[in-house]
């Protein structure tokens, strides 16, 4: 991502949760007021149709032995192309040069189209939780073992 992406990618993912939520609290999105702070502990990929940020996805390193993809977001317009595939590529692609053993990433268990998508894209369910907002799936990729 580029400096002068990072509002149009807060935009992006902020419209996503809207589309699930109905509604957006920003005081609940603080992460998102620091998304250039960018560094050798985040990667955070963006998609681009033209001038249009369309995609973007965000690895972190969580220890030395695992990583986790947050804040994946596609625009409605460019879903099911291929796009949510090639930006999850890429930030495995990611933690192999990181060396992590461990891909997780957590999203609402409620929504079944993205649960399928982590699902297809090679990752496999681990547990659920009770979090602030409802119910969590947890999802895990094993890198190296």
């Amino acid at each position: 991502m580029q400096p002068d992406e990072a509002d149009a990618v807060r935009a992006l993912i902020l419209e996503g949760l809207r589309e699930h939520w109905g509604t957006i609290d920003p005081g609940l999105n603080r992460d998102l007021d620091d998304l250039e702070a960018a560094g050798g502990d985040r990667l955070v990929l963006v998609a681009m149709d033209g001038p249009h940020v369309v995609g973007t996805g965000t690895i972190v390193r969580r220890s030395e032995h695992c990583a986790e993809i947050v804040r994946m977001s596609v625009d409605v317009g460019h879903r099911r192309c291929g796009l949510g595939r090639l930006l999850v590529a890429e930030l495995v692609a990611a933690a192999r040069q990181w060396r992590v053993e461990r891909l997780v990433l957590e999203t609402t268990a409620s929504w079944a189209a993205v649960v399928r998508f982590y699902e297809r894209s090679g990752f496999a369910l681990t547990h659920f939780t009770e979090g602030e907002f409802g119910r969590d799936a947890w999802f895990e990729m094993k890198l190296a073992g």
